[in-house]
């Protein structure tokens, strides 16, 4: 059986970009997979990082978590590591803090969801009715966009309907006034 055979990796020289154009491209490029890169270790691997750039253009960038001071402070050996223990702790309340506000946010918008829900329901009845009794009689300044062309559409109808209604009985006066004519004759 034979193996399966792979190319070598092969060596990039390393140079610089000689068309300024496209070396500020490829800096813009970089530098966002680097700041995607640190956030990733930071997430993943809890690290404290920082990064500082210069764009060709004089421009400084930078990145760092939890801040710039702190790690800074850290490589210079100003401020000795803290408790690993007592860090993940307090991480882990924060996580915990975050976790119950995220909760309580959760109950309050779907708390927000089933009243708009049963305002609707009260509208949708306001508007239809169960035998579409007084649907005119619906508050107007709390109809939605939608709701409000549903009612216009209702109510052209309701015209147009009365419209026939009033030229059926006035064709039925007229032709029964115009009979009365013909017999007193």
């Amino acid at each position: 059986m034979a193996g399966r055979q792979t190319r070598e990796s092969r060596r990039t020289e390393m140079r610089q970009i000689t068309n300024e154009t496209s070396r500020f491209i490829t800096f813009s490029k970089r530098k966002s997979s680097i700041y995607k890169k640190s956030s990733e270790l930071v997430t993943l691997c809890g690290a404290e990082v920082g990064f500082v750039a210069v764009s060709p253009a004089g421009k400084p960038f930078s990145f760092a978590h939890p801040s710039i001071d702190t790690v800074a402070d850290r490589f210079l050996n100003r401020n000795p590591p803290p408790n690993n223990r007592s860090r993940a702790l307090v991480e882990s309340y924060h996580q915990v803090q975050s976790t119950n506000e995220l909760n309580q946010q959760h109950d309050e918008l779907y708390n927000q969801i089933k009243a708009e829900k049963a305002q609707g329901k009260v509208l949708k009845q306001l508007t239809e009715g169960k035998d579409d009794f007084e649907w005119w009689a619906a508050p107007m300044e709390e109809l939605n966009q939608e709701e409000l062309y549903q009612m216009k559409g209702r109510m052209e109808d309701l015209r147009r309907s009365l419209l026939r209604s009033i030229n059926q009985q006035t064709r039925g006066e007229a032709s029964a006034s115009f009979q009365g004519r013909n017999s007193e004759k």
